[in-house]
């Protein structure tokens, strides 16, 4: 029987993978010369690190087994600016769902604990799946006459994360 814990365990590949699919699409912005967006995702990608070293902490301070899994290699080449946004707002709303199915099995297994350190992930992911998509679609509007304008976009507007909540749970090592 697949537990909690072991749910937790795969999130934390999860988390690293979207980790590591971010760093690929700064690189990909870094080549095109789009610096703003490239930071953007850079930071996206400590974010991510994070919040599988926060699942770690969460499972070191339970008392549960940590497994440190291997991750997929992310997808590297895209077809324009447009694809790696579109790739990241499908890959947060896939996290939602993984993050919110967790909290049910936590809360099947009556493990309250579980699922209340889960409530500020799901907040967390309300808030990535909203601002990926806002990004998107001014990705999108971009697109239309010049890639530029979303970097001033980024320039005189802010995206996504700008530093972990005060009220995150803690990640094992400390976040960056």
């Amino acid at each position: 029987m697949v537990t909690f814990p072991d749910k937790l365990n795969e999130q934390v590949a999860h988390e690293f993978g979207a980790s590591q699919q971010y760093i690929a699409i700064a690189a990909y912005y870094d080549t095109e010369t789009l610096p703003l967006l490239a930071a953007h995702f850079y930071r996206q990608a400590v974010e991510e690190r994070n919040h599988a070293l926060m699942i770690v902490q969460y499972l070191l301070d339970a008392d549960h087994t940590v497994v440190i899994p291997g991750v997929e290699a992310p997808k590297t080449e895209f077809k324009d600016a447009r694809e790696p946004v579109a790739l990241a707002l499908e890959q947060e709303k896939r996290v939602t769902e993984q993050i919110a199915a967790l909290a049910a099995l936590a809360r099947d297994e009556n493990d309250l604990v579980g699922e209340q350190f889960l409530h500020w992930f799901l907040q967390e992911q309300r808030e990535e799946v909203s601002s990926m998509s806002d990004l998107l679609s001014v990705v999108e509007r971009a697109l239309e006459s010049n890639i530029l304008l979303v970097e001033d976009y980024l320039a005189r507007n802010p995206v996504g994360d700008q530093g972990e909540a005060t009220n995150a749970p803690p990640a094992a090592g400390g976040a960056l």
